[in-house]
């Protein structure tokens, strides 16, 4: 856009209202979305020419903010040169670096990379891989996946069946939906002791029914979208043993916590264990460009290779693109030069300490944190769009679904910025509590 143009934002909001399908929204959407002109670090410059504090790191993949100068110039240099080629039978050097780097870093045994272009899609080769698998093997029957309650996988058809059926986003096709087994959902509690009765009841389906589950699929620690819900690693480290044990594969979803968020680089660090399948997405390049990947065993790749018909049958259009790639790549190597494990700490304290406030307010049913996450869960579903308004007048934004209200801001974010975040999330649901009778 031509930067001495001004642009009729009232033609465009209106045009957008009527046309523009955004996420989980009617058409025409009786809520205006919000005009964006201009990202910073970790500021959001709204049409209207105010500066918010962004609590949502657009929605988990903004690690180090908006438009870090080293990842641009990653990615000036290779739009210069090579912005797409086809995958199919060609390759490049990006690729092959970010593949380096992603083999190198994620949990052991995880040598072999697929890339893509989303999450849902990364999730969508991870079953196809996992099915494809025993089909090589001849255990064809072994078609079915196990997953537990609170989950969330994506948005495709492969993905939304093993979404929560219940308390999910897609209930809606669940006579459409390929039938899978669900599990209980992990007891909540990071440091929380546990009876283990969550585990009984996943080990007790795959007693029943192992021959017919190709694998297990979990978050690892973060159940995000499904409840933003915390639980033990020791669930995960059962949760290996039980599939080694009854002969299913581990699809890690690492897409929400995947490179630091938690506290470790990747969730399943804190079990101790490695996947059979990982799949990573959102932060892979730090919120600047869409890339994907499902990362594999040589078992699995080895098997699937030496089958019928020999190959994996998925081949996206913008595969490896080589511009996302070398976003990739600069974005990791940003990730590790920085602090970032002392910036997560940071926020972790800081998160803990000024949200635990809100733990004696009428209508708070719970307030959580863990790593660069904070989660305040209320009684009540229906107050999100208030809340979010309020704290957008406070000069934050926050986008909050059903009862939770939660932020997981940049690494890097200033503690200033930080702060005005932190009391901009509390003053919001304190003062939308009070005005609602609570």
């Amino acid at each position: 856009m031509n930067p001495s143009h001004t642009p009729n934002w009232n033609a465009l909001l209106e045009y957008d209202r009527e046309h523009i399908w955004h996420p989980y929204a009617k058409l025409p959407n009786p809520i205006e979305a919000i005009g964006v002109i201009r990202t910073q670090g970790s500021i959001i410059t709204l049409a209207d020419g105010r500066e918010v504090v962004d609590g949502m790191s657009s929605w988990w993949a903004a690690l180090h903010g908006y438009n870090h100068p080293k990842i641009q110039q990653a990615m000036h240099e290779q739009i210069d040169t090579m912005p797409h080629i086809m995958f199919g039978g060609l390759t490049h050097e990006p690729a092959i670096e970010l593949a380096k780097r992603l083999v190198d870093l994620s949990p052991t045994g995880l040598d072999k990379v697929f890339f893509v272009d989303s999450g849902s899609v990364a999730m969508e080769v991870a079953i196809k891989m996992a099915i494809q698998y025993w089909i090589s093997l001849t255990r064809p029957a072994k078609n079915k996946l196990l997953t537990v309650r609170n989950g969330y996988h994506g948005d495709t058809f492969a993905t939304m069946a093993i979404c929560d059926p219940i308390n999910g986003m897609h209930h809606l096709f669940s006579d459409v939906l390929s039938k899978h087994f669900f599990a209980p959902a992990p007891q909540m509690g990071f440091s929380e002791p546990s009876d283990n009765q969550d585990i009984a009841g996943l080990k007790s389906i795959l007693e029943q029914h192992h021959n017919e589950i190709a694998a297990v699929t979990i978050e690892p620690i973060v159940q995000g979208a499904g409840g933003m819900r915390f639980y033990r690693p020791n669930y995960l480290k059962q949760l290996r043993e039980l599939c080694d044990e009854f002969e299913v594969l581990l699809i890690a979803d690492e897409i929400a916590t995947g490179f630091g968020r938690t506290g470790k680089l990747f969730a399943c660090e804190w079990a101790g264990i490695s996947p059979d399948i990982l799949t990573l997405g959102k932060t892979l390049t730090g919120g600047h460009i869409t890339l994907a990947a499902t990362l594999a065993t040589s078992r699995i790749s080895e098997t699937i290779s030496n089958g019928n018909p020999g190959i994996l049958a998925h081949g996206p259009t913008y595969m490896a693109n080589p511009l996302a790639c070398r976003a990739a790549i600069a974005n990791i190597d940003v990730l590790l030069d920085s602090p970032w494990q002392d910036n997560i700490q940071r926020i972790y304290d800081h998160l803990t300490e000024s949200l635990a406030e809100l733990k004696k307010v009428n209508g708070v049913a719970d307030v959580r944190t863990l790593g660069a996450i904070g989660v305040v869960e209320l009684e009540r579903d229906d107050l999100g769009a208030k809340i979010q308004a309020a704290a957008l007048e406070q000069g934050v934004w926050l986008r909050p679904f059903g009862k939770l209200i939660y932020t997981m801001p940049a690494y890097n974010i200033p503690q200033r910025q930080l702060e005005q975040l932190s009391a901009g999330l509390v003053n919001s649901v304190i003062q939308t509590l009070a005005q609602n009778n609570l």
